[in-house]
């Protein structure tokens, strides 16, 4: 018998728990059957744990929206996927921590041969996170200064890699003398410790007194006005995530208007909310983790 992960209430960690289930008795003809070996795990798991993404579904509920694994059975309308292909996905319906699952072929993606299944779990989400912010949202270019925030978790550390790739001069917030060093390594120009500097006075220092032009922000209430003060005149704020707390209400025009500012608070699902939108996404991360670069 399968084994998966549930909660039953809002809570900590201890709210997870280990059991035994069944499979449903037919599969629906839009969905395929997935042998599960890898799982994502993503702060968003937290918020659907903690309550602070309401769950649209009755408990219990199995959560998580990231994995990869091997087609083990066909719906009878899919036409795209095999058994035994290897497929990951980043994607709602939430319940990803199981061994075996139903999930829908439209929101499957085909991991490349160069590319292993843990590998897919571990980058999928993040790594198409990264790609519609910096190529889609607004695309990064040679030479620009922006600044990423948390920039040694692990949409920090894509995006330090992702940024070097294209010569943008990625300016990258840590808390840790070895955090510091981990995004460095992984190819942010710049790193501030904001536990021991003033980070709108070194962002200023780094720019020339400029500024930035674009601000991603996933931390949320905590940094959410020093990102403002980084920002130059009409500069962006992107707003997509709040790992420290939601950011709390504010006053439009005396927040934006003082220097023309633009705010979105962008989510991955809408930015891929097309099969063509997945699959370009996932290609385009896919194509730089192979080629390296």
């Amino acid at each position: 018998m399968p084994k998966k992960i549930i909660i039953s209430q809002i809570g900590g960690p201890e709210v997870l728990k280990y059991v035994d289930y069944d499979l449903p008795n037919k599969l629906h003809d839009d969905n395929v059957r997935i042998k599960q070996t890898s799982i994502g795990l993503n702060y968003i798991d937290t918020y659907h744990r903690s309550g602070i993404y309401p769950l649209p579904l009755e408990l219990p509920i199995c959560p998580g929206i990231e994995a990869a694994g091997e087609i083990i059975e066909l719906g009878e309308k899919v036409k795209n996927f095999k058994i035994g292909d290897r497929v990951c996905y980043a994607n709602i319906p939430i319940g990803a921590y199981c061994e075996i699952r139903d999930f829908p072929a439209e929101y499957l993606i085909k991991i490349p041969n160069q590319i292993s299944n843990a590998e897919a779990a571990s980058v999928f989400l993040k790594g198409m996170t990264v790609e519609y912010l910096f190529e889609r949202l607004h695309k990064i270019q040679n030479d620009e200064y922006i600044l990423f925030h948390a920039a040694a978790g692990g949409v920090g550390l894509i995006a330090s890699q992702w940024a070097k790739s294209v010569g943008c001069k990625m300016i990258g917030t840590v808390s840790t003398k070895e955090k510091e060093k981990l995004a460095l390594d992984n190819g942010c120009t710049f790193v501030i410790n904001y536990k021991k500097e003033n980070v709108v006075d070194r962002v200023k220092e780094i720019t020339n007194g400029k500024g930035v032009k674009v601000v991603y922000d996933g931390v949320g209430k905590e940094t959410f006005d020093i990102s403002l003060e980084c920002l130059t005149l009409r500069g962006l704020l992107v707003s997509f995530g709040q790992s420290s707390g939601m950011i709390q209400d504010i006053n439009l025009h005396k927040t934006f208007n003082p220097k023309s500012l633009f705010y979105t608070r962008p989510t991955l699902m809408h930015y891929n909310n097309t099969r063509e939108e997945l699959e370009n996404s996932s290609s385009t991360l896919f194509k730089k983790i192979i080629k390296k670069d």
